[in-house]
C-alpha cells in the first residue's frame, strides 16, 4: 500500500533512497528529502508490507500530465517479490489522468514491468 511521505517518516525514508547508487551520499540524500519536503511539484511515497516500510518511490511532476518517476527503491531482503511493479501500478491508479514514465536511470526497470 502506498502512504504519502510525511516528516515522521524522514529516517525510514532516507534508509530506503540509500539503497539506490545515486543516494549513497549522506549530503545527495539530505537534499534529496528536502526537495521532496519543500517542492509542491515532488512526490515521495512509502510501500507499507504488513507493519513494516519496505519500499519507495519519487516522482516529478512535469508539465503536460505526465509524472517522472525519478526514486525507486525496494529493500534488498524484499526484492523480487513484485513490489517495484506494484508501487508503478498504484501510482498509475492513485494519478489516472497522468502519465507515469520513467527518468533514464529507471527506464530499463519500467521496460521490465510491461513484460
Amino acid at each position: 500500500m502506498l502512504i504519502r511521505y510525511k516528516k515522521a517518516f524522514e529516517k525510514i525514508a532516507m534508509g530506503l533512497l540509500s539503497f539506490m547508487p545515486t543516494e549513497k551520499d549522506l549530503k545527495k540524500l539530505q537534499q534529496t528529502i528536502k526537495e521532496y519536503e519543500t517542492n509542491d511539484k515532488w512526490h515521495l511515497f512509502l510501500w507499507k508490507l504488513d507493519d513494516d516500510f519496505v519500499a519507495i518511490i519519487g516522482v516529478l511532476e512535469r508539465e503536460n500530465q505526465i509524472m517522472e518517476v525519478q526514486h525507486l527503491s525496494v529493500n534488498p531482503s524484499h526484492r523480487g517479490q513484485g513490489i517495484g511493479k506494484g508501487m508503478v501500478k498504484a501510482l498509475k491508479d492513485m494519478f489516472p489522468d497522468k502519465e507515469i514514465v520513467p527518468n533514464e536511470e529507471l527506464a530499463g526497470f519500467f521496460e521490465h514491468c510491461d513484460q
